[in-house]
């Protein structure tokens, strides 16, 4: 694309917080080129703040709403809203970022009006969904920013233009500032742990109470433990407060997943991006994601084709960190993983050298600014 004054019109779509803050940094390093941009699309407030004109504010539904029934109502709304807008607006590119149940169907609708497609966050049809290979070669028009670094052979095979941008969680981390914990003065009486359950309402309702009732029986043993519960948003942080358990006093943080990961001695963690951020911190971490048994037992165990679930232990092929993935009705295996590790200074070191060793080379690119790069190639 030739420098020139014209605005050009970008769509974005962000169905979830963590979206909705990639594709607000994305806006921004767009906005330190030469070019000149009109930004539109579904998301959030972050992304509001960027300067893109939000049609419809996704990413707080996503998080608010846990019926099934109000989730496809909504988003089936949010998908007709989209249709309605490239009709008639006609942006120059969108751009999907990341939740592939929704953001295929704002592709799709893009390509029925023959607007390109960019994929940033190649979804994960390597660990679910192979068969959908030849349906995304349909929707991927502008190529995928990948930010899992082995992403690019697996897509590339597969006949896919995917190039690797970096990590857009670690841009803000140099390789420079991951180094490993110091435990040489730690004490498991005074342990500091962060609960990290997540920022959608069905992560909260599945994941909070089992990690508070951890947090409860680790404190009925360890009292002078310390414990940090981390919200994705104010919005979050109420619904954490409405069931909190007073005993616990916990200490509540905002959007700082890293910063508190930097300053706990141990972490339970969502099954998400948040865990590369608790990685980056080189803080040692146990990974939590829950389903139904017998859904699972059906259905997920003959999708999932990795041998690890989380996204560290994918990047490492190889168990850094326990990840109980899916767990079912009993923490007790969850708490007698955390009080091996709490209980043993050497294990914990061991623990957050291996994870400052993996995060170092992923945090060496920009991935919103290597994003930017490919959207210009493409007008």
């Amino acid at each position: 694309m030739q420098e020139t004054d014209r605005p050009y019109r970008i769509f974005l779509s962000a169905a979830e917080a963590s979206g909705d803050r990639l594709c607000a940094k994305l806006i921004d390093a767009l906005k330190q080129t030469s070019h000149n941009f009109e930004f539109s699309g579904l998301g959030g407030q972050k992304m509001a703040d960027s300067g893109c004109e939000i049609i419809l504010n996704t990413t707080h539904k996503a998080a608010m709403l846990y019926n099934v029934l109000g989730h496809i109502h909504f988003f089936f709304k949010a998908i007709k809203t989209a249709q309605k807008y490239f009709a008639n607006a006609k942006p120059d590119i969108v751009i999907v970022c990341d939740s592939p149940s929704f953001n295929f169907h704002i592709a799709k609708a893009a390509g029925k009006n023959n607007i390109k497609t960019l994929f940033y966050v190649a979804p994960q049809l390597w660990a679910w969904g192979p068969g959908r290979i030849e349906n995304l070669k349909k929707l991927c028009t502008a190529g995928m920013a990948a930010v899992l670094p082995f992403e690019p052979d697996w897509f590339g095979q597969k006949g896919l233009t995917c190039k690797f941008v970096g990590s857009p969680m670690l841009e803000d981390v140099s390789p420079e500032q991951i180094t490993a914990k110091d435990y040489r003065r730690y004490s498991v009486n005074k342990a500091h742990i962060a609960l990290m359950p997540g920022s959608r309402k069905a992560e909260i309702k599945s994941l909070w109470p089992a990690m508070q009732d951890i947090a409860r029986r680790l404190k009925a043993r360890h009292p002078a433990m310390k414990f940090t519960a981390v919200a994705a948003d104010e919005a979050a942080a109420q619904l954490l407060r409405q069931t909190e358990i007073k005993t616990l006093r916990l200490n509540y943080e905002i959007d700082a997943v890293h910063k508190v990961a930097r300053e706990v001695d141990w972490s339970l963690v969502a099954s998400g991006s948040a865990t590369l951020q608790v990685a980056a911190a080189a803080c040692p971490m146990a990974i939590m994601y829950q389903s139904n048994k017998l859904l699972w037992k059906l259905v997920g165990k003959r999708i999932v084709t990795t041998k690890y679930l989380s996204l560290v232990n994918i990047l490492a092929q190889d168990e850094l960190v326990p990840e109980f993935m899916p767990y079912f009705e009993s923490i007790a295996p969850i708490v007698a993983v955390c009080e091996k590790y709490l209980n043993s200074p050497e294990k914990l070191t061991a623990m957050s050298e291996n994870l400052a060793q993996l995060t170092r080379p992923l945090s060496a690119g920009n991935a919103s600014q290597n994003t930017a790069q490919m959207v210009i190639e493409n007008l």
